[in-house]
């Protein structure tokens, strides 16, 4: 088990380090328009992804 949770942390910071490698501007703008959201926008931005990210899991994990 703690080798299937290593490595789905290890392929997290990869696809979160694309952007930033990719496009270090965009990510920059981003982060700035970011930071002006209301808490509850980003509260919900932030329930939304990890509810998709449980049904991927829930759905390919069988």
């Amino acid at each position: 088990m703690w080798t299937h949770l290593l490595v789905a942390l290890g392929l997290v910071l990869v696809l979160e380090g694309i952007l930033p490698f990719i496009n270090p501007n965009g990510l920059r703008r981003t982060l700035l328009q970011m930071v002006q959201l209301p808490d509850r926008v980003l509260r919900i931005i932030g329930l939304s992804s990890m509810l998709s990210g449980l049904l991927i899991i829930y759905l390919f994990h069988r």
